[in-house]
Protein backbone atom coordinates (compact mmCIF):
# COMPACT_ATOMS: atom_id res chain seq x y z
CA UNK A 1 0.00 0.00 0.00
CA UNK A 2 1.44 3.38 -1.13
CA UNK A 3 1.25 6.15 1.63
CA UNK A 4 1.80 9.83 1.66
CA UNK A 5 4.29 11.31 4.00
CA UNK A 6 1.70 14.18 4.78
CA UNK A 7 -1.04 13.53 6.62
CA UNK A 8 -3.39 14.38 9.96
CA UNK A 9 -5.23 12.73 12.75
CA UNK A 10 -7.21 13.46 15.74
CA UNK A 11 -8.79 12.11 18.63
CA UNK A 12 -10.51 13.62 21.31
CA UNK A 13 -11.79 10.97 24.70
CA UNK A 14 -12.88 11.49 27.96
CA UNK A 15 -11.43 8.24 29.63
CA UNK A 16 -11.51 7.85 33.70
CA UNK A 17 -12.34 11.68 34.11
CA UNK A 18 -9.86 13.17 32.33
CA UNK A 19 -10.49 14.75 28.61
CA UNK A 20 -7.65 13.52 26.43
CA UNK A 21 -6.58 14.99 22.93
CA UNK A 22 -4.12 13.74 20.57
CA UNK A 23 -3.28 15.23 17.57
CA UNK A 24 -1.16 13.49 14.88
CA UNK A 25 0.30 15.73 11.60
CA UNK A 26 2.87 15.12 9.33
CA UNK A 27 5.00 16.82 6.24
CA UNK A 28 7.52 15.36 3.81
CA UNK A 29 11.07 14.46 5.63
CA UNK A 30 14.00 11.91 3.84
CA UNK A 31 13.67 10.09 7.47
CA UNK A 32 11.48 9.37 10.40
CA UNK A 33 11.72 12.40 12.59
CA UNK A 34 9.39 13.07 15.65
CA UNK A 35 8.50 15.67 17.99
CA UNK A 36 5.94 16.34 20.29
CA UNK A 37 4.26 18.83 22.26
CA UNK A 38 2.85 17.46 26.08
CA UNK A 39 1.92 19.26 29.29
CA UNK A 40 4.61 19.94 31.20
CA UNK A 41 3.37 17.39 34.10
CA UNK A 42 3.44 14.71 31.51
CA UNK A 43 7.07 14.90 29.68
CA UNK A 44 7.48 11.31 30.37
CA UNK A 45 4.54 10.93 27.28
CA UNK A 46 6.89 12.05 24.62
CA UNK A 47 9.10 8.73 24.60
CA UNK A 48 6.53 6.29 24.51
CA UNK A 49 4.72 8.36 22.27
CA UNK A 50 7.90 8.19 19.74
CA UNK A 51 8.16 4.01 20.23
CA UNK A 52 4.51 3.92 19.83
CA UNK A 53 4.87 5.72 16.21
CA UNK A 54 8.13 4.81 15.19
CA UNK A 55 6.60 0.73 13.89
CA UNK A 56 4.44 2.47 12.46
CA UNK A 57 5.19 5.55 10.34
CA UNK A 58 8.82 4.81 8.51
CA UNK A 59 9.69 8.21 7.05
CA UNK A 60 7.92 11.76 7.71
CA UNK A 61 8.29 14.49 9.89
CA UNK A 62 5.96 14.11 12.79
CA UNK A 63 4.26 16.10 15.26
CA UNK A 64 2.22 14.98 18.28
CA UNK A 65 0.38 17.12 20.41
CA UNK A 66 -1.42 16.30 23.38
CA UNK A 67 -3.32 17.78 26.12
CA UNK A 68 -5.22 16.61 29.29
CA UNK A 69 -7.49 17.84 31.10
CA UNK A 70 -8.91 16.52 34.42
CA UNK A 71 -12.90 17.41 33.99
CA UNK A 72 -13.70 15.50 37.45
CA UNK A 73 -11.16 17.96 39.63
CA UNK A 74 -8.79 14.55 40.65
CA UNK A 75 -5.55 16.15 39.77
CA UNK A 76 -5.47 17.99 42.88
CA UNK A 77 -6.50 18.34 46.43
CA UNK A 78 -6.41 21.42 48.64
CA UNK A 79 -5.60 20.97 53.00
CA UNK A 80 -5.88 23.76 55.25
CA UNK A 81 -2.13 24.85 56.60
CA UNK A 82 -2.81 24.03 60.31
CA UNK A 83 -0.02 25.19 62.00
CA UNK A 84 -0.20 28.49 59.69
CA UNK A 85 -3.86 28.84 60.36
CA UNK A 86 -2.65 28.26 64.08
CA UNK A 87 -0.08 31.17 64.29
CA UNK A 88 -2.76 33.49 62.78
CA UNK A 89 -5.41 32.96 65.42
CA UNK A 90 -2.54 33.38 68.10
CA UNK A 91 -1.13 36.18 66.76
CA UNK A 92 -4.74 38.29 66.45
CA UNK A 93 -5.43 36.88 70.07
CA UNK A 94 -2.71 38.24 70.99
CA UNK A 95 -2.96 41.62 69.76
CA UNK A 96 -6.65 41.70 71.14
CA UNK A 97 -5.28 41.14 74.59
CA UNK A 98 -2.95 43.68 74.38
CA UNK A 99 -4.84 46.12 72.43
CA UNK A 100 -8.26 45.91 74.04
CA UNK A 101 -10.52 45.35 71.22
CA UNK A 102 -13.34 42.99 70.78
CA UNK A 103 -12.49 39.43 69.59
CA UNK A 104 -15.03 39.06 66.81
CA UNK A 105 -12.34 36.45 65.03
CA UNK A 106 -14.16 34.18 62.81
CA UNK A 107 -13.53 31.42 60.13
CA UNK A 108 -14.03 34.00 57.16
CA UNK A 109 -11.13 36.23 58.86
CA UNK A 110 -9.02 33.41 58.38
CA UNK A 111 -9.15 32.65 54.62
CA UNK A 112 -8.37 36.03 53.32
CA UNK A 113 -4.97 35.60 55.09
CA UNK A 114 -2.21 34.18 52.60
CA UNK A 115 -0.78 30.51 53.21
CA UNK A 116 -3.86 29.40 54.75
CA UNK A 117 -4.11 26.46 51.99
CA UNK A 118 -2.12 23.76 50.44
CA UNK A 119 -2.71 22.86 46.85
CA UNK A 120 -1.74 19.35 46.83
CA UNK A 121 -0.94 17.72 43.62
CA UNK A 122 -2.38 14.34 43.59
CA UNK A 123 0.34 11.42 42.28
CA UNK A 124 -0.72 9.95 39.03
CA UNK A 125 0.28 6.13 38.34
CA UNK A 126 1.94 7.25 34.69
CA UNK A 127 1.21 3.49 33.05
CA UNK A 128 -2.31 4.11 33.66
CA UNK A 129 -1.80 7.96 32.04
CA UNK A 130 -0.17 6.44 29.49
CA UNK A 131 -2.88 3.42 28.66
CA UNK A 132 -5.64 6.32 28.70
CA UNK A 133 -3.45 8.44 26.24
CA UNK A 134 -2.85 5.25 23.76
CA UNK A 135 -6.24 4.86 23.73
CA UNK A 136 -7.01 8.06 22.24
CA UNK A 137 -3.18 8.00 20.23
CA UNK A 138 -4.43 4.86 18.67
CA UNK A 139 -7.85 6.30 16.96
CA UNK A 140 -5.75 9.50 15.90
CA UNK A 141 -3.64 6.95 13.96
CA UNK A 142 -5.79 5.17 12.52
CA UNK A 143 -7.29 8.46 11.34
CA UNK A 144 -3.64 9.64 10.70
CA UNK A 145 -2.92 6.27 8.00
CA UNK A 146 -6.38 6.26 6.88
CA UNK A 147 -5.58 10.26 5.13
CA UNK A 148 -2.28 9.19 4.21
CA UNK A 149 -3.30 5.99 2.29
CA UNK A 150 -6.20 7.88 0.49
CA UNK A 151 -3.58 10.35 -1.09
CA UNK A 152 -1.23 7.11 -1.85
CA UNK A 153 -3.96 5.90 -3.91
CA UNK A 154 -4.16 8.74 -6.00
CA UNK A 155 -0.24 9.09 -6.07
CA UNK A 156 0.07 5.52 -7.40
CA UNK A 157 -2.89 6.44 -10.15
CA UNK A 158 -0.95 8.94 -11.26
CA UNK A 159 2.01 7.30 -11.49
CA UNK A 160 1.09 4.07 -12.97
CA UNK A 161 -0.28 6.72 -15.97
CA UNK A 162 2.91 7.83 -16.61
CA UNK A 163 4.84 4.50 -16.19
CA UNK A 164 2.54 3.47 -19.07
CA UNK A 165 3.33 6.10 -21.14
CA UNK A 166 7.27 5.89 -20.38
CA UNK A 167 7.07 1.82 -21.60
CA UNK A 168 4.96 3.49 -24.86
CA UNK A 169 7.79 6.10 -25.63
CA UNK A 170 10.61 3.25 -25.08
CA UNK A 171 8.86 1.12 -27.29
CA UNK A 172 8.65 4.16 -29.75
CA UNK A 173 12.67 4.53 -29.44
CA UNK A 174 13.11 0.67 -30.19
CA UNK A 175 11.54 1.39 -33.20
CA UNK A 176 13.18 4.33 -34.05
CA UNK A 177 16.67 3.24 -33.57
CA UNK A 178 17.02 0.57 -36.63
CA UNK A 179 15.58 3.36 -38.86
CA UNK A 180 18.60 5.85 -37.74
CA UNK A 181 21.26 2.85 -38.72
CA UNK A 182 19.41 2.51 -42.22
CA UNK A 183 19.41 6.40 -42.73
CA UNK A 184 22.78 7.00 -42.03
CA UNK A 185 23.78 3.99 -44.51
CA UNK A 186 21.87 5.35 -47.29
CA UNK A 187 23.47 8.78 -46.64
CA UNK A 188 26.96 7.16 -46.83
CA UNK A 189 25.87 6.10 -50.17
CA UNK A 190 24.14 9.21 -51.68
CA UNK A 191 28.00 10.98 -50.41
CA UNK A 192 29.97 8.04 -51.67
CA UNK A 193 28.02 8.45 -55.03
CA UNK A 194 28.62 12.04 -55.19
CA UNK A 195 32.09 12.31 -54.60
CA UNK A 196 33.01 9.04 -56.67
CA UNK A 197 30.29 9.37 -59.26
CA UNK A 198 30.67 6.43 -61.68
CA UNK A 199 33.55 4.88 -60.11
CA UNK A 200 32.63 1.57 -58.27
CA UNK A 201 31.54 2.24 -54.67
CA UNK A 202 32.75 -0.41 -51.78
CA UNK A 203 29.67 -1.78 -50.34
CA UNK A 204 31.23 -3.78 -47.85
CA UNK A 205 32.79 0.02 -46.30
CA UNK A 206 29.75 0.93 -46.59
CA UNK A 207 28.37 -1.54 -43.91
CA UNK A 208 31.47 -1.95 -42.42
CA UNK A 209 30.74 2.25 -41.33
CA UNK A 210 27.06 1.63 -41.12
CA UNK A 211 28.18 -1.30 -38.58
CA UNK A 212 30.50 0.71 -36.33
CA UNK A 213 27.86 3.88 -36.41
CA UNK A 214 24.74 1.62 -35.03
CA UNK A 215 27.71 0.02 -32.33
CA UNK A 216 28.25 3.80 -31.36
CA UNK A 217 24.62 4.69 -30.88
CA UNK A 218 22.53 1.74 -30.26
CA UNK A 219 20.39 2.10 -27.30
CA UNK A 220 19.21 -1.69 -26.86
CA UNK A 221 20.42 -1.84 -23.36
CA UNK A 222 19.40 1.39 -21.95
CA UNK A 223 15.60 0.76 -23.40
CA UNK A 224 16.01 -3.40 -21.96
CA UNK A 225 16.92 -2.04 -18.66
CA UNK A 226 14.39 0.75 -18.81
CA UNK A 227 11.47 -1.99 -19.39
CA UNK A 228 13.19 -3.49 -16.71
CA UNK A 229 13.15 -0.93 -14.60
CA UNK A 230 9.32 -0.18 -15.34
CA UNK A 231 8.75 -3.98 -13.94
CA UNK A 232 10.46 -3.30 -10.89
CA UNK A 233 8.70 0.03 -10.32
CA UNK A 234 5.05 -1.31 -10.56
CA UNK A 235 6.27 -4.59 -8.54
CA UNK A 236 7.06 -2.38 -5.35
CA UNK A 237 4.03 -0.49 -5.89
CA UNK A 238 2.05 -3.97 -5.56
CA UNK A 239 4.41 -4.60 -2.30
CA UNK A 240 2.38 -3.40 1.25
CA UNK A 241 5.88 -2.40 2.61
CA UNK A 242 7.36 1.37 2.76
CA UNK A 243 8.85 1.91 -0.80
CA UNK A 244 9.50 5.35 -0.73
CA UNK A 245 13.44 5.11 -0.49
CA UNK A 246 13.33 2.51 -3.07
CA UNK A 247 11.09 4.48 -5.43
CA UNK A 248 13.37 7.05 -4.68
CA UNK A 249 16.74 4.89 -6.51
CA UNK A 250 14.85 3.26 -8.83
CA UNK A 251 13.80 6.81 -10.36
CA UNK A 252 17.66 7.63 -10.28
CA UNK A 253 18.34 4.74 -12.77
CA UNK A 254 15.32 5.87 -14.84
CA UNK A 255 17.45 9.19 -15.49
CA UNK A 256 20.37 7.57 -16.35
CA UNK A 257 19.19 5.38 -18.91
CA UNK A 258 17.46 8.29 -20.36
CA UNK A 259 20.47 10.61 -20.52
CA UNK A 260 22.70 7.96 -21.69
CA UNK A 261 19.82 7.37 -24.33
CA UNK A 262 19.94 10.96 -25.68
CA UNK A 263 23.51 11.18 -25.39
CA UNK A 264 24.29 8.27 -27.75
CA UNK A 265 20.79 9.62 -30.32
CA UNK A 266 21.99 11.29 -33.58
CA UNK A 267 18.32 11.76 -34.52
CA UNK A 268 15.90 14.43 -33.90
CA UNK A 269 13.16 12.12 -33.25
CA UNK A 270 14.73 9.74 -30.65
CA UNK A 271 16.19 13.01 -28.66
CA UNK A 272 12.53 14.96 -28.78
CA UNK A 273 11.33 11.01 -27.35
CA UNK A 274 13.86 11.48 -24.80
CA UNK A 275 12.74 15.59 -23.57
CA UNK A 276 9.29 13.81 -23.44
CA UNK A 277 10.78 10.97 -21.36
CA UNK A 278 12.88 12.92 -19.19
CA UNK A 279 9.64 14.95 -18.64
CA UNK A 280 7.43 12.19 -17.31
CA UNK A 281 10.58 10.73 -15.09
CA UNK A 282 10.84 14.29 -13.37
CA UNK A 283 6.86 14.01 -12.50
CA UNK A 284 7.11 10.83 -10.92
CA UNK A 285 9.95 12.03 -9.18
CA UNK A 286 8.19 14.70 -7.73
CA UNK A 287 5.40 12.41 -6.75
CA UNK A 288 8.12 10.21 -4.80
CA UNK A 289 9.10 13.06 -2.91
CA UNK A 290 6.32 12.46 -0.98
CA UNK A 291 5.61 8.88 -0.64
CA UNK A 292 6.80 6.76 2.79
Amino acid sequence: MIRSMTGYGRSQQTIDGREILVEIRSVNHRYFEFSARVPRAYGYLEEKLKSFLQGKVSRGKVEVGVSIFNIEGKDASIEVNRSIAQGYVDALRSANETLGLEDDLKLSNLIRLPDIFNVIKNTEDEEVIWNDVKIAAEEALNSFVAMREAEGRKMREDIESRLESIGRMVSRVEERSPMVTEAYRQRLYNKLCEVLNDKKIDEQRILTEAAIFSEKTAVDEETVRLKSHIHQFNELLESGEAVGRKLDFLIQEFNRESNTIGSKAQDVEIIKIVVELKSEIEKIREQIQNIE
